[in-house]
């Protein structure tokens, strides 16, 4: 994962490039609204403005499209150097994916024909130079490494061009990509929020300014720093697909559902518009959110509309077909666990040919759903395959995902405790995890943790250890649906009426068009006290 009526633009250091006044501002057609970019370069008068289309591209992540912009630039002016920079800045995903081998391989060639050909601003080469530290020794460096060595060269750059604005948009990035794995300072997010929002007030109407701000925001400790820039993007850059998507990650956070859920339908709505391969794997992406939206205003028809679409979409191509097999796993297991339907959790089956990572995805459901059904065996048998999909992704092209697979392996683990009757074993294993997603931050559309933890305890009976856990997962995932009505339930067996009553009217108030049967016995309790 907007009509641009007023130029605001950067102050660059015009003394380094001459400017034509008609150029200082790149607005692009008013059919299409990237949003305002100004990054003047040594090339052509005649390919400033293209090559700003790029750049505005780069900073709506829409990269496939960034890249072929820079090629048709190169087209037209090959000596500009810069157009190199531009499409292997295309091949580095900063906040989706890491480079394969070959892509690697190719930036670093690019970078190299940028410098053979020379540019004519120390400028230019600073910016060469900075990306080069990602691609330098990308066979031997690992890319954490790697991501941080461009990350201080473009501190460097920001810092040497003070009035280039673009140097600081992209270092604010840099950080972001280059943020310590499990940081519970959120150091890097914090300083991209300071540089950020100097910016957000001189240039409102940037792209990568307001995209950037929800990106370092999308936590729950920082998301309502994020809400100004997510009400900004959507009407910056509505003709990307992701700049449409993205305000609903702080949205989600926040549990404004409503806005949730109108952002993603728009999003929808755009990536149908366009073709390609990429605009698939976008769509995909906004009806994960969708789902989950739906999910938590009871809409349960709704949701499950998403479940079936992702099911009936056709295979994308090869560097996305990992996302769609992550969809394919993650839309069933989320309906089946959010509107506990244990059996039908229980019986999830993998999709086939899928990633060792995106199977354990079903054996992490079938696990939580077998401890609900106290099915100690069906629990250690789904331990057993996901323990399986952790050491086959080790093993894999893509072992750094693995380090990510330990909160589901101790959820799932507490769960068949729980099953075996073993209480206090069960906590033990879940409250850390549910400690560590909130120090660290979460997944938008996964469980809580901890609401898993109040799970547990209510089903212990022990509503006001319950209650306690529910509210604080609420503070972290405010308005979830399962949140909000297990609060109801252990503040109701606590004997608690005042605050029964609060949670259950704040549930009926998300959900005027939800269907789930909770609702109706919101609504019957709701009406006797």
């Amino acid at each position: 994962m907007k009509l641009v009526t007023l130029a605001v633009r950067f102050v660059l250091l015009v003394s380094l490039i001459p400017l034509r006044a008609d150029e200082e501002h790149q607005h692009f057609t008013s059919t299409e609204k990237l949003g305002t970019v100004s990054f003047p370069t040594s090339c052509s008068a005649s390919v400033q403005k293209p090559f700003e289309r790029g750049v505005a591209l780069l900073h709506s992540f829409w990269y496939d499209e960034a890249d072929k912009q820079f090629k048709q630039v190169e087209e037209s002016d090959p000596k500009c150097a810069m157009v190199y920079w531009g499409q292997a800045m295309s091949l580095y995903h900063q906040l989706w994916s890491r480079p394969d081998a070959g892509d690697l391989k190719r930036g670093w060639n690019l970078l190299q024909k940028a410098r053979a050909i020379g540019t004519r601003t120390q400028r230019e080469r600073d910016y060469i130079e900075a990306l080069s530290a990602f691609y330098r020794k990308y066979g031997k460096v690992d890319h954490e490494k790697r991501a941080t060595a461009y990350a201080q060269a473009m501190e460097k750059v920001s810092q040497k061009y003070p009035e280039d604005g673009e140097a600081a948009v992209f270092y604010a990035l840099s950080l972001l990509a280059s943020a310590p794995d499990h940081d519970t300072t959120l150091e890097n997010p914090k300083k991209a929020i300071a540089i950020l929002n100097k910016l957000f007030e001189q240039e409102p109407e940037h792209p990568g300014v307001a995209h950037y701000l929800i990106h370092a925001a999308d936590n729950p400790q920082l998301a309502e720093l994020g809400l100004p820039a997510a009400r900004r993007y959507a009407e910056v850059a509505p003709a990307s697909p992701h700049a449409v998507h993205m305000p609903s990650h702080i949205f989600t956070r926040l549990g404004l559902w409503q806005d949730d859920i109108q952002s993603n339908l728009k999003s929808v709505e755009v990536s149908r518009q366009h073709s390609g391969m990429r605009l698939g794997a976008d769509k995909v992406h906004s009806m994960d959110f969708l789902e989950y939206a739906y999910l938590q205003t009871g809409q349960n028809s709704k949701a499950m509309e998403m479940m079936k679409g992702v099911a009936d979409v056709q295979d994308m191509e090869k560097s996305f077909s990992g996302y769609l097999n992550y969809a394919r796993a993650h839309f069933p297991a989320m309906y089946a666990l959010e509107t506990h339907d244990w059996k039908n959790a229980e019986a999830l089956a993998p999709p086939a040919g899928a990633e060792p990572y995106n199977q354990a995805i079903t054996y992490w459901a079938r696990a939580i759903a077998a401890g609900h059904l106290r099915d100690a065996a069906a629990a250690r048998d789904a331990i057993a395959h996901y323990e399986a999909m952790v050491e086959a992704t080790r093993k894999g092209k893509e072992a750094h995902i693995a380090k990510y697979m330990d909160t589901g392996r101790d959820e799932a683990r507490a769960w068949l405790a729980f099953a075996e009757g073993k209480n206090e074993e069960a906590l033990r294993l879940l409250r850390p995890a549910a400690d560590r997603q909130d120090a660290e931050g979460k997944g938008e559309v996964e469980l809580p943790a901890r609401e898993m933890l109040a799970d547990m305890l209510l089903e212990m009976g022990r509503p006001e250890q319950a209650l306690a856990e529910y509210e604080k997962s609420l503070k972290t995932d405010p308005k979830r649906f399962n949140g909000l009505y297990g609060a109801a339930q252990a503040a109701e067996s606590a004997h608690d009426s005042k605050k029964a009553k609060l949670y259950y009217a704040q549930l009926l108030k998300n959900c005027e068009s939800g269907e789930r049967p909770e609702l109706t016995r919101a609504k019957t309790l709701l009406a006797k006290q």
